[in-house]
């Protein structure tokens, strides 16, 4: 296996997204691509990211699974530049990875054998999606995690709510002017702890799309000419004492 990426960049934002939910991963390459999916430790989140054969440079490989510590190959991929380009060739049991910029330096990164189950998403319906600015959605979070640690989708008469209470409260309201929502009426509370990991994926599209339902697990997909990445999220559900 040998790939070349110019804009590792990318990659590396992804893979510390990542590493907030999971520590280890099997990474499988094959003709198509690259790509990875994770659950968290808790059974709380889940995420697959997927980096198409056509963001590549350089794409030589057959099908590989690569079994990586996260965090020291996140360590690694920060070293890379705005002008790097990154060079990733498995050789018997390591990862050998070339940044190439004004010199080249080489690291050496050993694969590990990882225990765990198969995993994909799960094929599950939502009552409502919707598509809004990135920016907006990322602005929408950050105002509830100063008032709260959980937040409610709210779709109500056609519009779309991010709203968050404690002793103080915060919302942020979206009409069809502001986001394009093809909905029902309904309303779902998820942790902030987890969306604020989140949307620092956001930050890499212009969009961000979220599916969701009544008391319903969000899914929240991510797009770029590069990327895509999707995060699936399990409803916070209050019970009553």
């Amino acid at each position: 296996m040998l790939v070349k990426l110019e804009n590792p960049l990318l990659l590396s934002r992804i893979i510390e997204v990542i590493s907030e939910l999971v520590t280890e991963v099997r990474i499988k390459v094959d003709p198509s691509g690259l790509n990875i999916t994770a659950m968290d430790p808790a059974n709380v989140a889940m995420v697959r990211f997927v980096l198409p054969k056509g963001s590549f440079s350089k794409f030589e490989t057959g099908n590989e699974v690569l079994g990586v510590n996260l965090d020291n190959l996140k360590r690694i991929l920060k070293r890379c530049g705005s002008g790097s380009s990154l060079v990733i060739e498995k050789q018997d049991n390591l990862l050998n990875i070339q940044i190439q910029d004004k010199i080249k330096r080489t690291f050496n990164l050993s694969l590990i054998d990882i225990e765990s189950e198969e995993k994909e998403l799960p094929n599950l319906e939502f009552s409502s999606v919707v598509e809004l600015d990135s920016s907006d959605f990322v602005d929408s979070v950050e105002d509830c995690m100063v008032v709260a640690d959980a937040c409610s989708f709210v779709i109500k008469d056609g519009k779309f709510f991010i709203e968050a209470r404690g002793l103080n409260s915060a919302m942020s309201e979206f009409s069809g002017d502001e986001a394009k929502i093809s909905a029902e009426n309904c309303r779902s509370r998820y942790s902030l702890e987890y969306l604020q990991k989140f949307v620092r994926a956001s930050k890499l599209s212009e969009k961000t799309v979220l599916r969701f339902a009544e008391d319903h697990p969000l899914r929240m997909d991510i797009k770029n000419d590069f990327l895509e990445i999707s995060f699936l999220l399990a409803p916070r559900v209050e019970t009553e004492d």
